[in-house]
């Protein structure tokens, strides 16, 4: 029988799981006050390195702007960590009216998957919603991405660790693949799937068999109506979209302006950085934008001035973002499409009926459940927007990238961005701690006098979800790998660290893994 000195990447992977269920099942009897010491610390960590993993994902990926990746790197840091700090998703909750005993339970192993366009602001913001929550966390980053995301999720899971966390509570993917990630999305070891990406990606999630948390693309129309402050509408609009030079997914793709004040409204947008395109300017965009009719990746995040420079465009030195005036809004028309970079289109409409038929073509074909921004200070149109578009959240007189995301809004703060049942998507709502964890009730006979107090104090030991898998241990060796008797010692070693807990456990593993050695070779 053939035997091999190294374990095959899905080997690997299935162990990064193991060992990720062995440190959650830990991790799910900490106290409130332990967990939070943990959250604080990963959060601290996040806000310490900010600039440093924002100047490496510019550099990597290639895109983007670093002093926003370092706005967005602590904003899902410590802004998440303030945000929460108060809330309790540890302690069980009694309703004395009702006489029923809400007990949190975590989710389990959460497998997270980071988008190349804020790659190390999702490692920070979905580690700590785990953390926040007594889950553990698989980071599998995009490849584009790779190396900033794994240093960040090293550097967190090595700093939780000496706040006290069980070893393997943060772990990441160092080389994922295709076929690692289907292996480990299809695990019936994971508990659920935390899909931030393309929509190829989220859909492979939903088709995991496992239960999944994630998004559909954008494609947020703003409009601005007779009653807005025009100014005060330009500069949100300029800023929102200029910010990382617009690859967060709620950011403008078009203006949608009322005739009456568009002309004020495109020489306040020029006073905020942006380049009014003509016909022929905007015509030379939609060829470098969408060659073919499909959109050019390598333009994402890319700045104004490279993307005006492609399309032979000379504009001011620091435009920040280009507006092109479009022909009409309808599925073929590229222009109104989602664009993840600083390319705004510009739509004039006569009247509010005009507004929401053009809002609501943009979301017809992409866009569905996400989002839409208004600029108007009338409260009948106001409340209009929102009631009949599809979109599910709606900022007003506000930057729609960090409206929507809940950072300039009271919305909650998020990275991942539910779109419902609009969107195709199993949640609507900003995805937050509340997500990933399920209150289990205890709920008394009607007729029956209880003594609700009894239960306020009690400690409760809580556990993780059970699966069929958990006894005994699976180690099948996957693609055929068997190790050597004296490789198993090596590989077992680089699994965890040598304490009495530990060894202990890697005791264990290693006979089931040279017992199974043993059945197998009795086969052969």
């Amino acid at each position: 029988m053939a035997v091999h000195s190294t374990p095959t990447p899905i080997f690997q992977a299935n162990r990064v799981v193991d060992r990720a269920r062995w440190a959650g099942n830990v991790y799910a009897d900490y106290r409130r006050d332990e967990v939070m010491r943990i959250v604080k610390a990963a959060a601290d960590v996040g806000a310490a390195t900010a600039r440093e993993y924002a100047d490496w994902a510019v550099a990597e990926t290639g895109f983007g702007n670093a002093d926003h990746k370092e706005i967005k790197n602590r904003m899902c840091s410590e802004g998440i960590y303030e945000y929460y700090k108060d809330s309790d998703f540890i302690t069980h909750r009694i309703d004395f009216e009702r006489n029923i005993v809400e007990i949190p339970r975590p989710a389990g192993v959460i497998f997270a998957l980071t988008p190349s366009t804020n790659p190390v602001c999702s490692v920070f913001f979905k580690v700590i919603l785990a953390l926040m929550t007594r889950n553990s966390i698989v980071i599998s980053p995009h490849p584009a991405a790779r190396e900033c995301c794994t240093d960040a999720a090293l550097k967190l899971a090595q700093i939780i660790e000496r706040e006290g966390a069980p070893d393997g509570l943060v772990q990441v993917i160092e080389n994922p693949t295709l076929e690692v990630i289907q292996s480990i999305m299809s695990s019936e070891n994971i508990d659920v799937i935390l899909a931030t990406g393309g929509t190829p990606m989220v859909r492979a999630a939903y088709s995991s068999g496992n239960p999944a948390l994630g998004v559909g693309p954008g494609n947020c129309p703003v409009y601005v109506d007779d009653s807005a402050d025009v100014a005060h509408a330009a500069k949100c609009i300029a800023d929102s979209k200029a910010f990382d030079n617009s690859v967060l997914c709620t950011n403008e793709s078009a203006v949608i302006a009322d005739h009456t004040i568009s002309d004020a409204l495109t020489i306040a947008l020029q006073k905020n950085g942006c380049y009014i395109c003509n016909d022929d300017e905007r015509d030379r965009l939609a060829e470098v934008l969408f060659p073919e009719a499909s959109f050019d990746i390598s333009v994402i995040g890319q700045s104004a001035e490279s993307i005006a420079e492609r399309a032979r465009i000379r504009v001011p030195a620091n435009t920040r973002v280009l507006v092109t005036p479009l022909e009409r809004i309808g599925d073929d028309y590229v222009l109104s499409r989602e664009k993840l970079c600083p390319v705004l289109g510009y739509y004039v409409v006569s009247g509010q009926d005009a507004a929401m038929n053009a809002c609501g073509a943009m979301i017809r074909r992409m866009g569905s459940g996400h989002s839409a921004a208004i600029h108007s200070n009338n409260p009948q149109m106001i409340l209009r927007f929102g009631a009949e578009l599809n979109v599910l959240r709606t900022p007003v007189n506000a930057p729609c990238s960090t409206g929507a995301s809940g950072f300039d809004t009271n919305l909650a703060p998020t990275m991942t961005v539910g779109t419902g049942f609009f969107g195709r998507s199993s949640v609507a709502d900003n995805v937050g701690p509340e997500h990933l964890v399920q209150w289990s009730k205890v709920a008394f006979n009607k007729e029956q006098v209880v003594n609700i107090d009894e239960f306020a104090d009690l400690r409760l030991r809580s556990t993780f979800p059970r699966r069929a898998s958990d006894s005994p241990i699976d180690y099948s060796f996957a693609d055929g790998f068997s190790p050597s008797d004296s490789s198993l010692n090596t590989f077992a070693d680089s699994l965890v660290a040598e304490t009495d807990l530990r060894a202990a456990i890697h005791k264990i593993i290693l006979e089931e893994i040279r017992s199974l050695q043993l059945v197998q070779e009795s086969r052969h």
